[in-house]
């Protein structure tokens, strides 16, 4: 029986729904499909896309700048223990959401990266046409800005996390600050 009134959950039942940090593993999985659609798509469709230009992927490093600034006051805010309801303080639906923000973009570069990274590997196939020589800046760009996005949502999301607990530490070591064995 399951519900409310089933009563308390073994310790370790409910493990695989709990949201843990985002794994590398699973950007470049994302990555590599997004870079096999794109690939096939732009190599039906090449002819009707209009040319690229090199600014095309800027969009991700501003907000990849963002986001790596935002990391570092995050950090320092938890640093600084200003984690609360206070006023001035960071409060922990905002640190979630913050979280929520890193996930999404993490994704998105890695889609961004993968998507780019399609397109170029058709581009350098057909290195003969001027139209793909001429795309393959905008596609570089895209691509870098990618990775540089996933990097900045991995960054934020490391930024967001709670330090260890202080009470753990304490029992870690004895009375005379040395550690205590394992």
């Amino acid at each position: 029986m399951t519900g409310p009134s089933a009563g308390p959950k073994p310790p370790g039942e409910d493990e695989g729904h709990k949201l843990g940090p985002t794994r590398i593993r699973d950007l470049l999985a994302v990555a590599i499909v997004a870079g096999l659609a794109l690939w096939l798509l732009i190599h039906y469709n090449y002819g009707s896309f209009p040319s690229l230009p090199w600014l095309s992927g800027i969009s991700l490093y501003v907000l990849a700048g963002l986001e790596v600034v935002i990391g570092f006051i995050v950090r320092k805010r938890i640093a600084d223990r200003e984690v609360g309801r206070s006023r001035g303080q960071l409060h922990p639906i905002n640190a979630a959401r913050l979280v929520a923000l890193a996930k999404a973009s993490a994704l998105l570069g890695a889609v961004a990266a993968g998507g780019w990274a399609g397109v170029l590997v058709f581009l350098m196939q057909n290195g003969i046409l001027d139209a793909a020589r001429a795309d393959r800046p905008g596609a570089v760009v895209g691509l870098v800005g990618g990775v540089v996005l996933a990097a900045a949502a991995l960054w934020l999301e490391h930024c967001c996390r709670t330090p260890d607990d202080p009470d753990q530490d304490a029992a870690d070591t004895a009375p005379d600050g040395s550690p205590t064995p394992a």
